[in-house]
């Protein structure tokens, strides 16, 4: 039987852990103080399960990190993107060199705009980086935890560790797809974050379904931008870990991200709404990193910047709104340092 050790008692992490038991993997959910352990073995795994269900008898629940690690395939680190560095420096001194580190975290690092897995390989050793693997995709955690079908990506440099991976996590409702742009999979899935909240900005106001059609679309083409000058293929954007995720994060009213942007149209002051939620929002930092990466770069990057403005400046949201459906028109591929142009033709070449 195969064992997993997954860092994060965040509603995706208990969901991972939850499906994987169900499908006969041991798994090891790791809380960071013993109290937390007993209470969530008391509460199972979530209120949004419909069914009620405790959880199942492979799933272990420790506040030992030692116990979580021992004798692991594979660790899982389902964490805010700030707590990474800190979880890993933990982590790091469990792994073994034939164990797969999986991060399912969608965030960028604020004050270094650096992913996740960078992050991660800075933190372990130069001979355990090859093992690194991201897991990203349109993954709303009550529909999985519930058993509803879904599907994600789980990319690495190299190939074997991507299908090491996809082995590892399929389970009969959640789809494991392969890739080996580590870069645009892990991008996609935090930049959706920044279009999910203006998304969420359009409903809360009442906007209707052609201006969010229209930002999505848009989000998407600046996402790709933003992607393949970082060295992504802008195909990976087409996919899962891109439009898959944006689409379901930008629709569902279960994606937080999309909930800030609905109550910050009821003009709820920010710190209010993230005070009062149980998980984190990605989006509100991936915001300020994503801002600081184009700036540096000189990539026009309209959508985050309005985010930034109505986030941190407290830029009024339907003027926010107007000034960007009315933003000066140009080819729909075409913006400041934008590569979008040169990808598409090296895409029909190949």
């Amino acid at each position: 039987m195969p064992k997993i050790a997954i860092i994060g008692t965040t509603s995706f992490g208990i969901t991972l852990g939850t499906v994987l038991a169900r499908n006969g993997t041991k798994v090891n959910l790791w809380a960071r103080t013993e109290q937390e352990a007993i209470e969530l073995a008391e509460t199972g795994p979530g209120s949004n399960l419909s069914n009620g269900d405790s959880f199942p008898s492979g799933l272990t629940i420790t506040s030992s990190l030692n116990e979580a690690m021992s004798m692991a395939q594979a660790v899982l680190l389902v964490v805010p993107s700030q707590t990474m560095r800190q979880n890993m420096k933990l982590v790091s001194k469990h792994i073994g060199k034939s164990m797969l580190i999986v991060s399912a975290s969608k965030g960028m690092e604020t004050h270094t705009g650096k992913r996740m897995s960078r992050v991660i390989s800075e933190e372990i050793s130069a001979d355990f980086r090859s093992n690194i693997c991201v897991l990203s995709g349109p993954n709303l955690a009550p529909e999985i935890l519930d058993g509803l079908p879904a599907a994600s990506v789980a990319a690495a440099e190299d190939a074997v560790i991507a299908r090491k991976a996809q082995k590892l996590l399929t389970a009969p409702n959640f789809c494991i797809f392969t890739n080996r742009d580590v870069i645009g999979v892990e991008l996609g899935g935090s930049l959706k974050n920044i279009i999910a909240l203006g998304a969420g900005i359009i409903d809360g106001l009442g906007y209707g379904d052609n201006a969010k059609a229209a930002l999505i679309t848009r989000g998407l083409t600046e996402m790709t931008a933003l992607g393949v000058a970082l060295g992504a293929d802008a195909i990976t954007f087409a996919g899962l870990a891109g439009l898959g995720d944006l689409i379901a994060t930008c629709a569902s009213p279960l994606s937080r991200n999309h909930y800030v942007g609905v109550e910050l149209a009821k003009s709820r002051r920010l710190k209010d709404i993230t005070a009062s939620m149980t998980g984190v929002a990605e989006g509100v930092t991936t915001t300020l990193a994503v801002r600081e990466i184009a700036q540096q770069m000189g990539l026009e990057m309209p959508i985050t910047e309005t985010m930034y403005r109505v986030l941190y400046e407290g830029a009024d949201l339907r003027q926010a709104a107007t000034e960007l459906m009315q933003a000066e028109a140009a080819h729909e591929l075409a913006g400041r340092k934008w590569k979008l142009f040169s990808a598409v033709k090296a895409g029909r070449r190949g």
